[in-house]
């Protein structure tokens, strides 16, 4: 038989069952979550600005150099 496993969460240190919380306090949980899981999803396109970013940068120094080789 498997048993079932309560969720806790863990706020200051101290460790809270979740289904003893207020609905107000499981609301709250749920927020965060949302939250935690907009800032991950923010530092993945922040990420790949920053690769965007150093390509667009060694494209210009390389187009750069293509017009110094022209001009001389």
């Amino acid at each position: 038989m498997a048993q079932q496993q309560i969720e806790k969460v863990n706020i200051d240190g101290v460790e809270h069952k979740v289904e003893d919380l207020s609905d107000n306090a499981k609301t709250q949980i749920n927020n965060l979550r949302v939250a935690e899981g907009e800032i991950n999803r923010l530092q993945v396109q922040l990420g790949l600005a920053q690769t965007a970013k150093i390509a667009y940068t060694q494209a210009l120094k390389a187009a750069m150099e293509e017009s110094k080789t022209a001009e001389a």
